[in-house]
C-alpha cells in the first residue's frame, strides 16, 4: 500500500524531528520545508496528501504560502499550525479552506488525530460502519421474518435506509450489495405482507389498518390547520422516504420537525389513484360515485388529475371549514417564479396546497431521456440530484419565507418510486392500462403467482370502466410487459423508475409537520 506523503512546513522544523520520527514510525513518508518558499516549490514538483503548515514564519507567513498552494492544488488538505490564538487569524485562515487548526505547542497524537481525520476518515468510516451494519444484519432479518403490522415495515424500510444513506459513503462496495439482496427480501415480504392484509383494511375493522392516502386530510392537515388557523400543505409528487432523508438537512436549517408520520399509499401507487384520494378524502370509487363529473379512468380521455382543487374543496367543506383557500401545481420555472413573486398575495389566503411536480418529472425523464437516465443511474445518484434540485429550487425559497413568516407547513407525497429490473409477461387488450406497475382491463391473461390480482376491485374501492374489469399489481422490483414485444420493454425499461405496484419504496411515504424556528 502506498504511503501517505506528509509536507510540514516550519521555522523551527529541526525542533520538530522527534514528531517526525514518530509519524515516519507510523508508517507516513513526511517530507520537511523551513519556509514558505520551499514548501511551496516542493508542492510544485511533487505529490502530497496532507500539509501542516507553520502560520508565523519569516519571509512569506504561513497565510501567504497558503493562498500559494491553494492556487496550484485547490483539493489539497492544509492543517495550520500557530502560536497565536487571535480571532482574526484564525478567520482568514478558516476563509482560506484550512482543513483543520492546531495551537502550538502540539504533540504527537494532536497530529495523528489531524492526520486521521483529513485522510484516513474514509477508511475508519468503512470499517466502522461496514462492522456495525454486520453486527446489525442478523437483527434486521429476523425483524423482517416476525413483521407483523404496517408499524413494522416503517421501522424495516427506515432501518434499510439509514444504512442504505451511511454505507454509499463507504469505500467497502461488497456491503453495499449485501443491503442490496436485504432490501430485495424485505420487498418480497412486504409484497406478502400487502397481499394477506390490504382486503382486511377495507372490511370494516380499523384495528391494524394504517393512515391511508384518504386519511391525509382529515388525520393530519385538517386538525393541524384548526390548532393554526392558517397552513400551507406542500405535495412533492413521487417523493420517496430517502429522498426526504436528503433535503431534510438543509429543511432543518429554518424549521424544526414537529411530527415525522409515515403513511400507506393505497394502490395503484400512481398519481390518478393516490393524489386524488389524497385530496378527496376519499377512495377512488367512493368519488366516481358520488363526484362522477369529478373522476376519470384509466381508459377515459383527458388528464386524471385535473380536478383536485375541486376534490379538496369538497374534502373540506365535509370537515366544515369555509376558510379562504389557494391551490396550484408547480412543474415550471416560470410557474415557480410566478409563485414567489405572488407569495405575498397568496398568504392572504388561510389553507393554500401546493404540488411540486419535479421528482415525478425526474422519474419519468429517467425513463425517456439517455442523459437523465445516466445521471440517476443508481438510487444514491437519484437521491443527489434531487437535493440539487431541491438547493436551488423554489421550493427551497418559498421554505425560507414560510418559516420567516411563522406559517406552518407540512410537506408529503402521494406515492413514491422504485428501479426496476425484472420483467412479468402480461396479455391483454387495447383498452388495457399502460402503467407497468399495474394494468387494469378485462382481459387480462398472467401467471397469478407473479402479480397480486384483484378480481373484484369494489372490495379496495377501486373503480371498473367494466363489469369484468380486474386490477394487477407487481411486486418488488418487477414490471410488465407484452409478450409480442417483449425484448423492447425489457432493454427500454429496465433499471429505470416506474411507480403504480407494491413496494417499501412506493408504499411507505413521509408525512412530514414542520414548525418555524423563529417562533
Amino acid at each position: 500500500m502506498k504511503k501517505v506523503s506528509i509536507l510540514w512546513t516550519d521555522d523551527e522544523i529541526d525542533l520538530l524531528k522527534p514528531h517526525i520520527l514518530f509519524l515516519e514510525e507510523k508508517g507516513y513518508h513526511v517530507t520537511t520545508a523551513s519556509n514558505g518558499d520551499d514548501a511551496i516549490q516542493n508542492v510544485g514538483r511533487q505529490h502530497f496528501d496532507l500539509v501542516f503548515l507553520d502560520e508565523n514564519m519569516p519571509g512569506k507567513s504561513g497565510l501567504e504560502t497558503l493562498a500559494v498552494i491553494k492556487t496550484l492544488r485547490p483539493a489539497l488538505p492544509v492543517v495550520m499550525i500557530t502560536k497565536s490564538e487571535e480571532e482574526d487569524i484564525m478567520d482568514a485562515a478558516i476563509g482560506s479552506q484550512i482543513a483543520d487548526y492546531l495551537i502550538k505547542p502540539v504533540n504527537p497524537n494532536q497530529i495523528l488525530l489531524s492526520i486521521k481525520k483529513n485522510i484516513d476518515t474514509k477508511k475508519l468510516i468503512t470499517r466502522e460502519t461496514t462492522s456495525a451494519y454486520q453486527s446489525e444484519f442478523g437483527e434486521i432479518s429476523m425483524f423482517i421474518n416476525r413483521a407483523h403490522s404496517f408499524n413494522d415495515w416503517v421501522s424495516i424500510y427506515k432501518k434499510l435506509m439509514h444504512w442504505e444513506l451511511v454505507l454509499e459513503k463507504s469505500e467497502d462496495s461488497s456491503m453495499g450489495e449485501v443491503l442490496k439482496m436485504q432490501k430485495t427480501e424485505a420487498n418480497t415480504e412486504f409484497g406478502k405482507f400487502i397481499r394477506n392484509n390490504y382486503f382486511s383494511w377495507f372490511e370494516g375493522e380499523t384495528a391494524g389498518r394504517p393512515m391511508l392516502s384518504p386519511g391525509i386530510m382529515g388525520n393530519t392537515v385538517v386538525p393541524k390547520f384548526k390548532e393554526s388557523g392558517k397552513i400551507v400543505f406542500i405535495v412533492v409528487d413521487n417523493l420517496r422516504y430517502d429522498q426526504w432523508r436528503a433535503i431534510q438537512p438543509l429543511v432543518n436549517e429554518f424549521f424544526n420537525v414537529e411530527r415525522e408520520d409515515s403513511y400507506c399509499s393505497i394502490l395503484p401507487t400512481a398519481t390518478q389513484y393516490s393524489r386524488n384520494a389524497l385530496f378527496s378524502g376519499m377512495m377512488p370509487s367512493d368519488i366516481a360515485a358520488r363526484y362522477p363529473d369529478l373522476w376519470l379512468n384509466d381508459d377515459d380521455e383527458g388528464g386524471k388529475n385535473q380536478y383536485e382543487e375541486e376534490l379538496m374543496v369538497t374534502c373540506l367543506q365535509r370537515y366544515g371549514i369555509k376558510a379562504k383557500h389557494f391551490y396550484t401545481k408547480v412543474s415550471t420555472n416560470k410557474a415557480g417564479n410566478k409563485l414567489i413573486d405572488s407569495l405575498n398575495d397568496i398568504l392572504q389566503n388561510d389553507f393554500i396546497a401546493i404540488i411540486y411536480n419535479f421528482v415525478d418529472m425526474l422519474s419519468h425523464a429517467n425513463t425517456d431521456v439517455e442523459m437523465i437516465r445516466e445521471l440517476a443511474s443508481s438510487d444514491s445518484a437519484y437521491r443527489s440530484l434531487t437535493l440539487s434540485w431541491f438547493q436551488h429550487s423554489h421550493f427551497y425559497d418559498l421554505l425560507k419565507t414560510l418559516a420567516l413568516k411563522k406559517i406552518p407547513v407540512i410537506i408529503t407525497t402521494d406515492h413514491g418510486t422504485i428501479r426496476v429490473n425484472k420483467p412479468v409477461k402480461v396479455v391483454g387488450d387495447r383498452s388495457t392500462s399502460k402503467n407497468l406497475r399495474y394494468k387494469t382491463g378485462k382481459n387480462l391473461s398472467y401467471n397469478a403467482k407473479e402479480a397480486f390480482e384483484i378480481k373484484n376491485p369494489s372490495k379496495i374501492h377501486l373503480p371498473v370502466s367494466n363489469i369484468s374489469s380486474r386490477y394487477i399489481f407487481a411486486y418488488g422490483d418487477c414490471f410488465f410487459a407484452y409478450p409480442n414485444n417483449y425484448n423492447y420493454y425489457v432493454n427500454y425499461y429496465t433499471n429505470t423508475y416506474q411507480h403504480g405496484g407494491i413496494s417499501l419504496e412506493e408504499m411507505v411515504l413521509p408525512l412530514i409537520t414542520l414548525q418555524s424556528k423563529n417562533i
